[in-house]
């Protein structure tokens, strides 16, 4: 029994070693070759919107670096690189014609990566909304979806990618961009977030119709930040807070796209703080449930409530604080989609963890709560995958140091370290281990 204990984990063959980024936090040149304004760049030209005034302007200049940062990927191993386009790039505002040099730098992307034998999953939408778009009602209104499509089908027709991911955390837009204010476009009302969170739905159904009816063969699916959520204790009180908050965290977003409806309780709840159900239109729920090719899971915290629905911290806080540090819940979402959601494969497109790192005098950055964050949750999915669950890749979140949204360049969740005075790479201590688990399929 010590001697299974102690063997490694195994992973198949053909599981897939990547690591994950965001246009906004990374490439900077945020005037050039014809980008166009994004809420992000609105929002953080606001003072006190973001940590010490920081704004994505320069980021980790990604931008003019982007071959570097591609060797890098290359060096470590990795057969997958998921990255997002950044809408303002391809249309400056929102609709028309694209900016021809936005879609060629994504072109000399996707062929660097072809190059080096790296495979590109990319994002469509990871919060950088044209602003233009934003004035006209941005999520709130209906159009913007509609938009969208027209905006996926360009990237579909101009770029050679077999794997696409329509909407990043729909949930964080909803409750970050429009109940909390924290992050763009900075509101504060629950009866606009919700309304917002029917038109994020509808525009990744729409933009998946556009792709299965252009290019049958690529994938297509959101990507999902699912916070598995437990009751802080055994009351009948704490249990169905917990239930009416896994409503909110997970139910919301995964069963309009894989049952076609949304959560009668949840709707209901959202019905009394708002008009979300009056902008649910005939048809609509069809379309938000076309059926999808790949489910991209993010992971990074439990939520544990209590009986009045407060949040309770039960374990290790990171260094960002919402952040609980909790392996077991990955296993536990994997398990439970796999069991609610079955027949679609999984791929881990976020998990990662920020922590105050600097280098030594020897150039090395000795990262070791990461590593034990990763070897722990890495082993938590090979759990899952046992159990059952259909994993086929994960992508650790992130490449690179970056922009880490209202917290600007406090909290570092890359693997390669950054000076972003100097914009000089460095990879961490974790970007070997990576390197090591990448090239051996093994969990040590």
């Amino acid at each position: 029994m010590d001697e299974a204990m102690n063997s490694p984990a195994r992973f198949p063959a053909d599981f897939v070693w990547g690591a994950s980024t965001a246009a906004y936090q990374i490439e900077g040149a945020t005037t050039e070759d014809g980008r166009g304004p994004s809420v992000w760049d609105t929002f953080c030209a606001v003072p006190g919107n973001v940590r010490d005034g920081d704004s994505g302007e320069h980021a980790a200049d990604h931008y003019h670096r982007y071959n570097e940062d591609l060797d890098l990927i290359a060096d470590l191993g990795l057969a997958s690189y998921r990255f997002s386009i950044a809408w303002p790039r391809i249309q400056p505002t929102g609709s028309g014609k694209p900016n021809q040099k936005g879609l060629d730098f994504y072109r000399r992307l996707v062929d660097g990566l072809a190059e080096r034998g790296v495979r590109p999953m990319a994002t469509l939408f990871h919060w950088d909304l044209p602003q233009e778009l934003q004035d006209r009602g941005g999520w709130e209104n209906r159009d913007t979806a509609e938009r969208f499509a027209e905006y996926a089908e360009i990237c579909y027709d101009a770029l050679e990618i077999r794997d696409w991911l329509t909407i990043n955390e729909p949930k964080t837009v909803v409750d970050c961009g429009y109940r909390f204010g924290s992050h763009a476009p900075g509101f504060k009302d629950d009866a606009r977030a919700f309304v917002a969170c029917h038109h994020l739905l509808l525009a990744h159904g729409l933009a998946s119709r556009v792709l299965h009816e252009r290019h049958p063969g690529r994938r297509i699916g959101p990507a999902l930040n699912l916070h598995p959520t437990y009751p802080a204790d055994d009351t009948p009180e704490a249990r169905e807070a917990a239930h009416h908050q896994d409503g909110l965290e997970n139910r919301l977003y995964l069963d309009p796209v894989f049952k076609g409806r949304y959560p009668e309780d949840t709707l209901r709840w959202i019905s009394e703080r708002g008009p979300m159900a009056d902008h649910i239109l005939d048809g609509d729920l069809g379309v938000i449930s076309e059926p999808i090719d790949v489910l991209g899971v993010q992971y990074y915290t439990p939520v544990f409530v209590d009986g009045k629905g407060e949040r309770v911290f039960r374990h290790e806080r990171a260094q960002a604080e919402w952040l609980e540090i909790y392996p077991e819940g990955l296993h536990d979402i994997l398990v439970r989609v796999q069991r609610d959601y079955p027949g679609v494969p999984m791929i881990i497109t976020e998990n990662g963890l920020a922590t105050v790192d600097g280098i030594d005098a020897d150039g090395r950055v000795r990262d070791q709560r990461r590593i034990a964050y990763l070897r722990d949750h890495l082993s938590a999915t090979h759990r899952a995958m046992e159990a059952g669950a259909q994993v086929e890749a994960y992508h650790v979140w992130s490449l690179l140091d970056n922009f880490e949204w209202a917290e600007g360049y406090s909290q570092r969740f890359g693997i390669v370290y950054v000076d972003y005075a100097t914009q000089q790479r460095t990879p961490k201590d974790s970007a070997l281990w990576y390197r090591d688990v990448a090239k051996s399929g093994e969990l040590r």
